[in-house]
């Protein structure tokens, strides 16, 4: 009697790298999703130095790997490393999303910008980026896909400050005529004319210190976001309500910026509803 199984496809696998990795929520989340859509698939947390991450990514895809998260600090090697880069990822300067192309060819992306325009969009659906300017704390890597989203979505104009200002500077040089420099000691003022306020530092974060700028300057009905989401309220997301604004945690960025990935390397457009917070807040 012959056997006539068809051998089983092989499992799916993805994951996230960076030094430290432990600390990433992206496990819960991609886990979350595929339980939800009955994927037989995985998501592995990998901690690889710098040293090895070229000799890494050519390795995963000969282990059934579909494409990684790309985490602090290798984002900008990531984007060198690739073969294929998206506009946005060059923009970006940055990549945090790879796929392995059955071409073997290795392709980049950057969600980050998307992720962030995305959840406000879920959870400020009045807001109209192109009311008014906006103001940015913060200049590092973040900051670059904020910039990036928020001129493409029609913000007139970003008040940008960063503690060492030469790293704001960096932004406008490339971003253009948009962005205006404010020294940091005089970060309260920029908030006075803007109708949309993020904060891309890790001030406020737990275990780092607080975010000292003055927001009495701060306009009712203001949309103002926090990318940090430890804690999920920060005290100037407190604050700002207080005064009137409305305000969007850091969570919604980090569970949007990974739909376009897991749809890619999956094949199913995952959902992002109450459900996704609680399995990655647990």
């Amino acid at each position: 009697m012959s056997d006539d199984k068809q051998p089983l496809a092989r499992i799916p696998l993805a994951g996230v790298i960076g030094s430290p990795v432990a600390h990433s929520k992206s496990p819960q989340l991609h886990g979350h999703w595929l339980r939800t859509n009955g994927i037989a698939g995985y998501y592995i947390p990998m901690d690889v130095g710098a040293d090895d991450l070229a000799q890494v990514l050519q390795t995963l895809p000969k282990l059934g790997f579909v494409g990684v998260n790309i985490t602090v600090p290798h984002k900008e090697r990531a984007l060198a490393l690739a073969d294929l880069v998206t506009d946005r990822a060059t923009l970006i300067g940055a990549a945090n999303t790879l796929i392995f192309r059955k071409d073997g060819k290795l392709h980049a992306d950057n969600t980050d910008g998307y992720g962030f325009i995305q959840n406000l969009r879920q959870n400020a659906p009045t807001w109209r980026p192109e009311a008014g300017p906006a103001a940015v704390l913060g200049a590092g890597g973040a900051a670059r896909a904020v910039v990036a989203s928020l001129l493409d979505v029609g913000v007139p104009e970003i008040f940008i400050s960063n503690r060492t200002r030469i790293r704001a500077e960096a932004l406008q040089s490339e971003f253009g005529k948009r962005l205006t420099v404010v020294d940091w000691v005089q970060a309260g003022n920029m908030l006075e004319d803007a109708v949309t306020v993020v904060n891309t530092t890790s001030l406020g974060m737990l275990g780092k210190p607080p975010l000292r700028v003055p927001l009495d300057g701060l306009r009712r009905g203001a949309l103002v976001t926090d990318l940090v989401y430890a804690p999920l309220k920060t005290q100037l997301l407190i604050e700002a309500e207080k005064m009137g604004c409305v305000t969007v945690d850091g969570l919604g960025m980090l569970l949007h910026q990974a739909v376009p990935a897991f749809e890619r390397w999956f094949g199913v457009r995952p959902i992002v509803d109450s459900a996704t917070r609680a399995a990655v807040l647990r």
